[in-house]
């Protein structure tokens, strides 16, 4: 009996509110406070009533000729009001109405719009001597305020304010679009404290040994100071990491956020930038004054090209600095704190040639560390890891995988490991296998197979020949890549492939830019010798011919009449210049330069088609019956293929899987 009252008295926060209306008073009691005192004083400051509009002819004959209208009421010299007897039948029914809503309110009747009060009157005393009326009408003047006017534009605007004050108190509380209004020069930046470990360790990061060293000698510094320090040294403020997509950048960083110990903020370089001017350059103040305070600490952005970029490029075209501005003020940030400050900016981008020099200049990002593709045996250590996590079965090696993907970047190994393990689970396979990751290199590098797709007799048959075409070019060129498979099976956009295996090159030379357009230009060649006539099928490979003859003249200088001369600009600084870097005539000398070499390699195709017409049948008649040719079967219908092994190297070592 004793723990009843407590339990009334404790009560939950329901029971509580369910005592006072208001619960606990918060916004949304307000609104309604307002919104319900607004309506109740128009309500009551407009009482109702029902006055009718009339005409003047109806006042006269009706109302003043029976003698019906009690007083008249002319409200701010614009209209009449007329109160009528309450003993006339009209008002009855007027007054029955308004008692039974509002209690016994005597309110006018009629109502009616006057020209001037002048005219009024007279015409009024005009009329009541015409109707021998004893009794004069009386007749009233008043000034009233008009309500109804002054809050048609009073309750519009407090109804916006009420709703900016509604959606501040939701973004206040995390509870609407972000962060809150007050807080939007604050930065975003996530913090990793140095008590989170990371998901995300040194161990993860395969490859990359150069680029780990670096790093890591940052994480040591934070770790152990002293060791550096007591030599005079001091650690670099600014660390940039720059490659290609998908070769681990922001992997990099996120190993560092689980090793250091320290905090780690990241944030994207997007997120500097707002529609409010200055907002970009607070956010920036604010985020080193947070990792100042939590010094140790490492600051890391990414995609720093999005604030980085070049100040004056496109400035004429611009409407506003505000990303200039936070270029500024990045820029004294990191050339501003002193050298024991603890603070570490580490960047990433993709488009090192789009920043200003002041952002890379020692003193702000002292390293540039750059991450290139894999080589053979870091794409072996890149598939160990991506393997980890899958059931392999017994014929899976690694080293076998990395001999067949080279130029492929982390990001794309993790792409054929992931497609492996799909297309094994569709087949109801208990474990991935060999064939399922060569199964998902080929949809990775082609697309995805279409074998429903309806293709015509005649365009198959062009279709066969022309990728044949490709493989007899190829297979007869000393310096064209080691052909592997040939399929006429759609594929994504195209109709057909042929997969190479390309050796992986640091240098090209001008032989070998020359096969290489040759076997581009082989599928039209064949279609020509064959049929007497071309296709559009050709498209990509014309444009990857014109490409090479292009850079072959005007940027690699390997064009006698030209000569050794590049306008190849790495600065990035012509493309501010609305012309070209050189005159018309070098212009047009370029162009024909370049038609000489497209027209000279497809000549030499031709040659090599029209030589071998029987192979060029023969493998096409073969497709049209298969739809793939594998490399054993373009050992039997070409032969077997020269190979041209330069010294002290490995062709095994050197594979890759492309399409032309």
């Amino acid at each position: 009996m004793k723990q009843q009252p407590n339990k009334k008295d404790t009560g939950t926060p329901k029971d509580k509110n369910s005592k006072s209306p208001f619960g606990g008073f918060n916004s949304n009691w307000i609104l309604i406070l307002v919104f319900g005192s607004f309506a109740l004083f128009t309500f009551i400051s407009s009482p109702v009533s029902a006055t009718q509009k009339i005409s003047w002819t109806f006042l006269q004959d009706s109302l003043l000729a029976k003698r019906e209208v009690s007083k008249i009421i002319v409200v701010n010299k614009e209209f009449a009001e007329f109160y009528i007897k309450k003993d006339t039948a009209a008002n009855k029914a007027s007054k029955d109405s308004a008692e039974s809503l509002f209690g016994n309110i005597q309110g006018p009747k009629y109502r009616m719009t006057i020209g001037s009060v002048e005219n009024f009157e007279n015409k009024l005393e005009q009329a009541q001597s015409s109707f021998s009326s004893p009794n004069k009408i009386d007749v009233q003047y008043q000034n009233r305020t008009s309500w109804g006017s002054t809050l048609s534009w009073i309750l519009p605007l407090v109804v916006l304010m009420a709703f900016w004050f509604f959606m501040l108190k939701r973004m206040g509380n995390g509870s609407g679009m972000g962060s809150s209004m007050m807080n939007i020069g604050k930065s975003t930046a996530k913090l990793a404290k140095k008590d989170t470990k990371s998901s995300v360790t040194f161990n993860d990061v395969a490859g990359l040994k150069e680029a780990k060293i670096e790093v890591m000698e940052v994480v040591d510094f934070l770790k152990n100071p002293e060791m550096y320090t007591e030599l005079g040294a001091k650690i670099p403020k600014g660390v940039l990491l720059v490659g290609p997509p998908g070769t681990g950048k922001t992997l990099i960083a996120k190993a560092v956020a689980g090793e250091a110990q320290v905090p780690f903020f990241s944030m994207s370089g997007s997120e500097f930038v707002e529609m409010f001017v200055g907002v970009g350059a607070s956010r920036v103040r604010d985020l080193f004054k947070r990792a100042k305070e939590k010094t140790p600490s490492i600051i890391f952005i990414d995609e720093i090209d999005a604030v980085g970029r070049s100040r004056g490029k496109g400035g004429g075209f611009q409407s506003n600095d505000e990303r200039e501005n936070t270029l500024n003020q990045l820029l004294t940030e990191l050339d501003g704190f002193g050298p024991n400050t603890g603070v570490i900016v580490l960047a990433a981008t993709n488009r090192p040639d789009v920043l200003d020099k002041a952002l890379l200049r020692p003193g702000r990002f002292d390293r540039h560390i750059y991450l290139e593709l894999p080589t053979k045996d870091e794409r072996e250590e890149i598939f160990k890891v991506h393997l980890r996590p899958l059931k392999l079965a017994g014929d899976v090696k690694p080293k076998d995988l990395a001999k067949l993907s080279p130029g492929f970047s982390g990001a794309d190994i993790a792409n054929i490991c992931n497609e492996a393990a799909l297309i094994a689970a569709r087949k109801k396979e208990k474990k991935v296998h060999s064939h399922d990751f060569m199964d998902a290199r080929d949809r990775v590098v082609g697309g995805m197979e279409r074998k429903s797709k309806i293709i015509a007799p005649k365009e198959k048959e062009t279709v066969a020949h022309h990728e044949a075409g490709h493989a007899v070019v190829s297979w007869y060129l000393k310096n064209v890549d080691a052909l592997v498979k040939v399929s006429i099976i759609p594929r994504g956009k195209s109709l057909g492939a042929a997969w190479y295996l390309p050796e992986e090159r640091q240098i090209v030379t001008k032989a070998q830019f020359i096969d290489q357009m040759c076997a581009s230009l082989g599928g039209r060649a064949a279609e020509e010798i064959v049929f007497n006539e071309i296709s559009s099928g050709a498209l990509d490979d014309l444009e990857k011919a014109t490409k090479q003859a292009y850079a072959m003249v005007s940027y690699y200088g390997l064009d006698e009449k030209i000569g050794p001369m590049s306008f190849y600009d790495s600065s990035g600084q012509n493309d501010r210049l609305v012309g070209k870097p050189y005159s018309e005539s070098m212009a047009k000398l370029i162009d024909q330069e370049a038609q000489s070499l497209i027209l000279n390699a497809y000549k030499k195709t031709k040659a090599v088609l029209v030589e071998h017409r029987a192979e060029l049948e023969k493998l096409a008649q073969h497709l049209l019956e298969h739809e793939v040719a594998e490399k054993e079967d373009l050992e039997a219908i070409l032969g077997k293929r020269i190979e041209f092994i330069p010294k002290n190297a490995d062709v095994n070592d050197d594979t890759q899987l492309s399409v032309i």
